[in-house]
């Protein structure tokens, strides 16, 4: 970061960053919530979990997003370490892959009339909270009942979500330039329930039952939304927003996926299947 901070600076653009990251690069602090206000560029390095925190910040202003990838699997962030700087010089002269990428909004309603709100660019889950007991919860996509599911949970997946915590869970990998959400059980009790794919545009109701000491909470993008108690009705529907991803020339959403999944090996060779 340090190395970034001096590039940037040497080519006379201006470099901000929070409390904490100012004072170890020597940049400008700037308050954290007002980053994405006074920049035209935000720069996270890190993994994915940093790409979801610098998401949040950039995501009201529609300040672009470059993710230099610092973790293990980097789905978001895809600029390596060592092409960092070549690579932001690229996107600073306009060489870049630009993509809009869907949010979604989550809403709890209490019954006792209370609401929370988030915005998430992965996924919003509903999970077990204090507790080894499953839950049982019912789905409703635009107020049509679906199904009343028994299990740990569930997961409601962006496109750009599809390849996270959804993906382990038996969720299917989209692309992430469509306008769908996925709707994934999370260790289901019965074997017949399934992960579905429904168009954005819909909205996904999901209302906690009444199973004897059993609690959840709703965890948005890795952060707690709040908990949910009996009757209480969460509510998920793609946001108005878009959060804008650069990704350096030549980005290639099927390379990713054969890069981190280690997909397309010859097994007769033990090598990777060359592009034809």
């Amino acid at each position: 970061m340090l190395a970034l901070s001096a590039h940037l600076s040497n080519a006379g653009l201006k470099v901000i960053g929070d409390s904490v990251v100012a004072a170890g690069i020597s940049a400008e602090p700037v308050d954290e919530t007002a980053l994405a206000e006074v920049a035209d560029l935000v720069i996270a390095v890190g993994g994915d979990g940093t790409m979801l925190y610098a998401a949040r910040l950039a995501g009201a202003s529609d300040v672009p997003l470059l993710g230099i990838n610092r973790g293990r699997l980097g789905f978001l962030a895809d600029v390596s370490p060592a092409e960092m700087l070549h690579r932001v010089d690229q996107v600073l002269s306009g060489d870049y892959v630009k993509e809009a990428r869907m949010l979604i909004d989550a809403r709890i309603e209490s019954s006792q009339g209370s609401s929370g709100s988030a915005t998430a660019l992965n996924d919003v889950v509903v999970q077990r909270r204090e507790s080894g007991r499953m839950l049982d919860f019912e789905t409703r996509i635009d107020g049509r009942y679906v199904n009343a599911h028994a299990g740990d949970g569930l997961i409601v997946a962006t496109p750009t979500g599809s390849t996270a915590y959804s993906l382990s869970c038996g969720g299917p990998i989209m692309d992430p330039l469509l306008d769908a959400l996925a709707l994934v059980p999370v260790c289901p009790h019965t074997l017949s329930d399934r992960p579905i794919v429904v168009p954005s545009g819909l909205s996904v109701e999901v209302v906690l039952l009444e199973r004897g000491e059993s609690k959840a909470e709703v965890m948005v993008d890795g952060r707690m939304l709040g908990a949910m108690t009996t009757e209480d009705r969460l509510t998920v529907s793609r946001s108005d927003s878009r959060i804008t991803l650069l990704h350096p020339p030549g980005y290639d959403f099927y390379d990713i996926l054969r890069s981190k999944l280690h997909w397309g090996r010859d097994s007769r060779f033990g090598a990777e299947r060359p592009i034809s």
